[in-house]
């Protein structure tokens, strides 16, 4: 299988699997009115000169679309003893169509986007697994993280 790294024509698709993953959750109650800024966004950002977004791809074997992605941002933090840069990465929507799952395609999209980290001089990975993904990211080495996580909407 062959993973590539996504350009803004993939965007309608990424939306696509984007929605695949929120419906994952049990959630299908919203619009469709954060497609298209979601998409505008990801052809802005996917083109940019200097990225600090990054999607990687599995095309569907017999054509026709994306059978999965993975996406990841890189932030500039404050850097500290364990990572003095301050550069962390988040990964992001990981989804894979419903009828091309179990093939590896999750996977080989994640460690190409870990490939781009290394590239990128990033140290520091961070994600949010679903229980459903947890054995995939912890079979490449992603464990727990001790701090609580906290959120606010605004």
């Amino acid at each position: 299988m062959k993973t590539r790294q996504a350009t803004p024509d993939d965007a309608d698709e990424l939306i696509l699997l984007r929605a695949v993953l929120l419906r994952t959750f049990g959630r299908d109650d919203w619009n469709d009115d954060w497609r298209e800024p979601a998409r505008r966004s990801l052809v802005r950002r996917l083109g940019a000169a200097e990225p600090t977004l990054a999607a990687f791809v599995v095309e569907r074997p017999e054509g026709g679309g994306l059978a999965a992605c993975a996406v990841g941002t890189v932030e500039e933090r404050l850097g500290n003893p364990y990572n003095p840069e301050g550069r962390v990465g988040y990964v992001f929507s990981v989804a894979t169509h419903p009828d091309m799952r179990r093939r590896g395609y999750s996977r080989a999209c994640v460690e190409a986007l870990l490939e781009w980290y290394r590239d990128q001089g990033v140290n520091s990975v961070h994600l949010t697994a679903s229980p459903d993904g947890e054995p995939l990211y912890t079979s490449l080495g992603f464990t727990r993280n001790p701090d609580p996580a906290m959120r606010v909407r605004l």
